[in-house]
């Protein structure tokens, strides 16, 4: 239950949070229960199971916090369990202690010093089609645009995070003839044809880009080839999936026209695009937060929904408790204390 003493602890609330199971498709009980704890001081609105909740006091400057409520599939690892300074569970890293940040101060902070608009989304974790945050930047993108700046409590271990990389995947194809093994000779092995599309991409050397300060390594690896018939039959056709992580100072067209450079003289149809985000450190807000932090940011090296706010001309940044190098991961946990320092952080940020 989300009781007032809960609500109060952002710890106590994380493992709430945890422990209201909410794979992705299924967050309809998580998103009921933080309905129903927001003050009505707030203008609330629900769409599907994304939450949107509005201060409205006047302030000159508007920010987003933004959490979303699903988690990857259970692996034996739900609900919590806490070991010392360690909670242990599928979405204490990525993202429910960075959630519980978000609504702990929805429910706490009556009056901040900036309007705040706070998200609370869906299926983050899946298709981006299904994605709450998408769908309401796509439906009712006015909750968002008066906005300045956002903050997306993502896992980044109690430092900043700015802006993200954009992802590309593409499937380059190679083609064949077949023909019995026994007789190799009559046919053409469209599988030995993708040797130099694997060549060029071991021999592919990474663009470092440094943008406000934060450094960006790109990325274009193989990630999953596919071919063959059977065992016994010469392969007509292969695909080898591409997935190219680019600096924010590309655009999605950039990016394609790079990796078709790349690997030119191949068929390749993208199959999966979204831009980066720019880090935007320079906005008044972005300086005030870096300010109660006190430790200089770093390059988002994976794709995060900044990049959402920045197609609507919102800068963001990522910030949360959780490790991003324990999402997704089977012994996911997430370090108390730092729950606790981000919470600090958060509400100093916004009562200043």
């Amino acid at each position: 239950m989300l009781t007032r003493d809960v609500l109060a602890d952002p710890v106590a609330l994380t493992r709430a949070l945890v422990d209201i199971e909410s794979v992705s498709g299924n967050e309809a009980e998580i998103a009921d229960r933080v309905e129903e704890v927001l003050p009505t001081r707030l203008k609330i609105e629900r769409f599907g199971n994304t939450i949107v909740a509005r201060t409205e006091l006047g302030r000159p400057q508007r920010v987003v916090l933004a959490g979303h409520l699903d988690t990857v599939p259970l692996h034996d690892n739900w609900p919590s369990t806490v070991d010392g300074n360690i909670m242990h569970g599928c979405g204490t890293s990525d993202m429910k202690s960075g959630t519980a940040i978000a609504l702990h101060l929805a429910v706490t902070e009556p009056a901040p010093r900036h309007d705040v608009t706070y998200v609370f989304y869906d299926n983050e974790e899946v298709d981006s089609a299904l994605n709450g945050l998408r769908i309401l930047a796509d439906s009712h993108p006015q909750l968002l645009t008066d906005a300045s700046f956002a903050v997306l409590l993502e896992p980044t271990h109690g430092l900043v995070e700015a802006g993200c990389q954009g992802t590309l995947r593409v499937l380059a194809r190679t083609s064949g003839k077949r023909a019995h093994s026994a007789r190799s000779w009559l046919g053409e092995n469209a599988i030995h044809k993708a040797a130099p599309i694997l060549q060029r991409l071991q021999q592919y050397r990474e663009r470092l880009v440094t943008i406000d300060g934060c450094e960006f390594h790109e990325g274009l690896n193989a990630v999953r080839i596919s071919g063959g018939v059977a065992g016994n039959v010469i392969p007509d056709e292969c695909v080898v999936e591409v997935n190219f992580r680019f600096a924010p100072d590309r655009s999605e067209r950039d990016a394609q026209d790079h990796v078709r450079e790349v690997l030119d003289g191949f068929e390749l149809d993208v199959v999966d695009s979204a831009p980066g985000a720019l880090p935007g450190l320079d906005e008044r807000p972005a300086q005030e937060f870096l300010a109660a932090i006190g430790q200089p940011p770093r390059a988002k090296l994976g794709w995060t929904d900044v990049a959402r706010f920045a197609t609507l001309g919102i800068p963001g940044l990522n910030f949360g408790p959780g490790d991003p190098n324990l999402a997704h991961k089977q012994d996911e946990h997430v370090e108390i204390d730092k729950i606790r320092e981000c919470a600090v952080v958060v509400r100093r940020w916004l009562t200043a």
